[in-house]
């Protein structure tokens, strides 16, 4: 197992946990840290939390530099990076898993985040305990709050590091850190953070069950056309059948099938949907609708034919 770790308190907590806990379960592990070369000094910084996990008994620890690019702004390019250094030391490495240390704060500003961009419930459900390829990422503390990871690091005289980032008014996660969450503490009183997190793992739940629903109802209304001339793929649904499924399974089941025809999951978004979906509730004669990844949807009498241009 990889504690992933950037020197903050929720990640050195983590880490000196996996530290203690791997061998008295027959595991090995180590640490990664990865500089994403944004702020002077990075490099040094990274070697230092580097050492910090080799002091623990980690082995083995690396610490790796990206390159942040610009898709998406600048805390999704960071994202991205980091996890690609994530996913390329689990491989180098054989780990079976990569520890995050989020916690019960950051899965309460995730929340918020997912409100404030309305894009369903799926949003809403937060970080997941296990993410990614095989379950390869586990977020162990979620059910932890801030203050108490930062209080057992003060125990075990762990030193930490406070990324200004963290502070930094003009990254979003940080003004609903430092300003959101607090303005609703106290207009709400305490208790909005657990609230919060439990709406995540509710909103999980219901988003969970009704995927399982739409991938259901897929196999009754969708055929994969052969490809045509030109390797293009064409999706068809039929419009009787999606017509009787309640919204929220039937908006799943088209973003499934727009993403089976070659839209990025990443660029299709709920207002995409819900034009597609008027093709079915709301049919008056309406042209093709284009979506992201040159994807184009058009309905043909009874069937709505998705297909990449």
């Amino acid at each position: 197992m990889l504690a992933a770790c950037s020197g903050g308190a929720d990640s050195m907590a983590l880490a000196s946990a996996l530290a203690f806990e791997a061998p008295r379960a027959g595991l090995r592990a180590g640490g990664v840290t990865v500089d994403h070369g944004l702020q002077q000094g990075s490099d040094a910084r990274a070697a230092e939390v580097a050492d910090r996990m080799r002091a623990l008994g980690l082995a083995p620890v690396e610490a790796i530099a990206v390159s942040v690019g610009r898709g998406g702004g600048p805390e999704a390019a960071a994202r991205d990076a980091r996890y690609a250094a994530l996913d390329a030391a689990a491989e180098r490495h054989g780990a079976a898993a990569v520890l995050l240390g989020h916690t019960r704060d950051d899965q309460a500003e995730t929340v918020l985040l997912g409100l404030a961009r309305g894009s369903g419930t799926r949003s809403l459900s937060g970080m997941a305990w296990v993410s990614g390829a095989d379950g390869r990422y586990r977020r162990p503390f979620l059910q932890l709050d801030r203050h108490t990871v930062r209080e057992a690091c003060l125990a075990q005289s762990l030193p930490v590091w406070d990324d200004p980032h963290n502070v930094d008014p003009s990254y979003t996660r940080s003004r609903v850190r430092h300003e959101a969450l607090p303005i609703l503490e106290k207009a709400l009183g305490k208790g909005v953070v657990e609230a919060l997190a439990r709406t995540a793992q509710l909103s999980r739940d219901d988003a969970d069950a009704l995927d399982a629903w739409a991938a259901r109802a897929e196999a009754d209304v969708m055929t994969t056309a052969p490809a045509a001339a030109g390797g293009v793929q064409a999706v068809h649904l039929d419009t009787v059948g999606l017509h009787g499924l309640p919204t929220a399974v039937r908006r799943r089941v088209l973003r499934r099938a727009a993403i089976a025809a070659g839209a990025p999951a990443g660029s299709l978004f709920a207002r995409h949907i819900e034009e597609v979906d008027r093709l079915i509730t709301g049919w008056r004669g309406q042209r093709a609708i284009n979506l992201p990844g040159r994807v184009e949807v058009r309905r043909e009498g009874g069937r709505l034919v998705i297909r990449q241009g």
